[in-house]
């Protein structure tokens, strides 16, 4: 890995950000990122350049998984192999994206007034988000399968594209409703994959599961500080954004411990479970 990690030049954290979310070769992509955060902690990157790369529309991807729509994506059992392999499948899909998304905030806001500290909190992120698509391969691996095996969706990439010019509105999608929903369903899959004497599998969503309240903590964060900067409501600016750039309702049950613990409290969310935009 040291050998391509080296071809890849990474001039300021924008510019290891850009080319880690363009960059198709999965390995290349979870290993950049995890380099650039860790120069980024050291403090051996500024934070831009003038020789930054453009961001990219989309990520680099390699030709599978297949791409569907959501609705087109089977239910399987997990008490079947089968059915373990589909759902670790598509928990794969969403880490790879939670890293580009990790990495997009960071490039694509590489200019806004904000603390180095901001960085810092979302290059821990994109760092953990790497591990846990690792994580998550690996154990594919061992049960005979890998990723690309099983088609995917494209929806969360959506997210960046409709948050793209507001920080404000992507700290509302991303982490405070798309990685506050995995703080919801998590628990119940740890406990399914035990049950079905999966152990190794459970254990990765532990993992997942501690190190995802960091993440919304750290979104619930930022997001607490615009709102104070801009003297508004933080609940009342997060239901605006949510109605204004959020395609579907909010889903119950929500873990409202594990959410109040990240500091994303019932004001924020409860008002929202109707919410529907076409």
């Amino acid at each position: 890995m040291e050998i391509k990690e080296q071809t890849i030049q990474v001039d300021s954290l924008r510019s290891g950000a850009t080319r880690a979310i363009a960059s198709a070769d999965l390995d290349i992509k979870t290993s950049l990122a995890q380099e650039t955060a860790r120069r980024w902690f050291n403090r051996t990157l500024s934070l831009r350049s003038p020789l930054d790369p453009p961001i990219p529309d989309r990520p680099g991807r390699p030709a599978r998984p297949e791409l569907i729509p959501p609705k087109h994506m089977k239910k399987r059992s997990l008490h079947t192999p089968k059915g373990r392999i589909a759902l670790l499948h598509a928990l794969a899909h969403i880490e790879l994206n939670a890293v580009d998304l990790a990495l997009d905030i960071v490039a694509r806001f590489a200019s806004e007034p904000v603390p180095n500290s901001f960085f810092d909190g979302w290059m821990q992120v994109a760092f953990e988000e790497a591990k846990h698509f690792k994580l998550i391969r690996e154990r594919l691996r061992s049960l005979g399968a890998d990723y690309g095996d099983l088609p995917a969706h494209d929806g969360l990439w959506q997210a960046a594209q409709d948050t793209r010019n507001s920080l404000s509105a992507r700290l509302a999608v991303v982490p405070l409703i798309l990685e506050a929903r995995g703080l919801d369903v998590t628990p119940a899959l740890q406990a399914k994959m035990r049950e079905t004497g999966d152990i190794e599998s459970a254990d990765i969503l532990d993992i997942i599961y501690n190190d995802e309240k960091g993440h919304v903590a750290v979104g619930a964060k930022w997001f607490r500080f615009l709102c104070a900067r801009e003297r508004k409501d933080p609940s009342e600016t997060f239901k605006a954004l949510v109605r204004a750039n959020f395609r579907g309702p909010l889903k119950a049950p929500f873990n409202d411990v594990a959410r109040a613990e990240a500091g994303l409290t019932p004001s924020f969310y409860r008002s929202l479970t109707s919410v529907s935009q076409s």
